[in-house]
């Protein structure tokens, strides 16, 4: 059996991150074709790789810990430059990058959301009705003039 190491997971959140990367993608894609009903089968699952990234980035962090490194991103480089080697230190820069990717992607998509609910407020605007304006002796437009208050006695 192989010892307790930071890099035991490292494999599966290589795929982890890969198989966001992809639903990312798809994502955006929905997105600029206004799919909605695509979009919900979308985030369930979004959701569901990031749960489970989640996880194995805790392990890795406890896994650190127990080595004596800070349990985070540095102390994995610290970890790697002790005691990995150069695929070890490829693989780690490989996640790396496609977890800037994947928030690249996301960043994008945020604001590809943004714009569709924009857009979808614009509309339901131009939908709502609107008061006709009431002019006054001068021929200007007016407020709604006084208010007279209900006083209960």
């Amino acid at each position: 059996m192989q010892p307790a190491s930071p890099m035991n997971s490292l494999a599966s959140e290589q795929a982890l991150i890969t198989a966001l990367v992809d639903v990312l993608e798809q994502e955006q894609q929905h997105l600029v074709a206004a799919d909605i009903d695509s979009l919900s089968e979308v985030t369930p699952r979004k959701n569901a790789l990031v749960n489970e990234m989640g996880l194995l980035a805790a392990q890795r962090h406890r896994l650190l810990k127990a080595a004596g490194y800070d349990a985070e991103e540095a102390g994995m480089e610290a970890w790697l430059a002790a005691c990995g080697s150069a695929e070890d230190s490829a693989q780690w820069e490989a996640i790396l990058e496609r977890t800037r990717e994947a928030k690249e992607l996301n960043r994008l998509n945020g604001m590809l959301i943004n714009r569709q609910l924009g857009n979808t407020q614009g509309a339901l605007q131009a939908l709502r009705p609107t008061a006709a304006p009431v002019y006054g002796p001068s021929g200007h437009t007016t407020g709604p003039g006084p208010r007279r208050g209900f006083i209960a006695g």
